[in-house]
């Protein structure tokens, strides 16, 4: 998925800069998985209730970690790192479109041997925690899903002229401007980190344009974890008030939804602090 091994170099390094940055006591594991190696920051008391969390798309474990900077103190948090993200787990690419994504958490799951999991996740991570409840939810206590991917898709038009058009003029002339630009359609606050990092990605990463589907109503009235919801207003991938409509509709097991107002597709450092103080509580 890396286009060169100094473009892989480069953006490990921002992740590995980024880890640090969090002063944070934390180890590494490795699981094997039938779909190839996963990397997992492992942080807090062994003795505490796990919390499984999950980066969005285009991102790695160290920003989940930083996003809910504070869930080590009550839990033990397991941050995944996605496939065939810039990050450190195994390139391989799973589809959306089947059961890929949950099977490949559980074994996770399985391998860590982890019952009665807390899952959190942000926007893609939200799709695989879904996934992740279709494909078995026995061990899954309940989720929290930050402007996820999955339930709802906001205008592709909206799409293509804020977010895919000044990233391709991004890709042809190098000029970070374009980056700023459509990231400020996404980012609620700015972010300089996520403008380096993303840089990079862009640059030197094959990423997956893959239209995201949504959950089957059906499949949605399955599932019995409870799930809390933080939608987003502004967010133009995933529409907010759209989203806790639907959800309304197709969750029997939906707990609470929260409309987060003035927030664009990611959420900035009060809104976290908000949706973390959430999770705490249910510790």
């Amino acid at each position: 998925m890396f286009k060169s091994k100094q473009g892989k170099k480069e953006i490990l390094q921002l992740y590995d800069s980024k880890l640090d940055s969090l002063k944070i006591e934390y180890e590494y594991l490795t699981v094997q998985t039938s779909f190839g190696k996963t990397n997992i920051i492992v942080t807090g008391d062994p003795a505490n209730p796990p919390i499984i969390v999950v980066h969005g798309s285009n991102g790695c474990a160290p920003i989940a970690l930083e996003t809910y900077a504070n869930l080590h103190k009550t839990f033990r948090v397991f941050a995944v790192d996605v496939l065939a993200q810039p990050n450190k787990s195994a390139d391989t690419r799973l589809s959306m479109k089947d059961d890929s994504y949950g099977k490949w958490m559980n074994e996770i799951i399985a391998d860590l041997k982890i019952e009665s999991v807390t899952m959190a996740g942000f926007s893609f991570g939200g799709l695989i925690i879904l996934k992740t409840l279709e494909y078995d939810e026995s061990n899954i206590k309940e989720v929290y899903l930050s402007a996820p991917a999955y339930i709802v898709n906001g205008n592709p038009l909206k799409s293509i002229f804020k977010v895919f058009i000044p990233m391709k003029r991004y890709m042809k002339t190098k000029k970070v401007k374009y980056v700023e630009k459509f990231l400020s359609h996404l980012f609620t606050d700015r972010d300089e980190f996520a403008i380096e990092f993303l840089s990079k990605v862009f640059l030197e990463f094959e990423m997956d344009f893959t239209p995201v589907p949504v959950i089957d109503t059906k499949a949605a009235k399955e599932i019995t974890t409870p799930i809390t919801i933080f939608a987003a207003e502004n967010d133009i991938l995933f529409p907010g008030k759209k989203m806790i409509k639907r959800a309304a509709n197709i969750f029997p097991s939906l707990r609470k939804s929260t409309l987060l107002e003035h927030s664009k597709h990611v959420q900035n450092k009060e809104q976290n602090e908000m949706i973390e103080q959430e999770i705490m509580r249910s510790c």
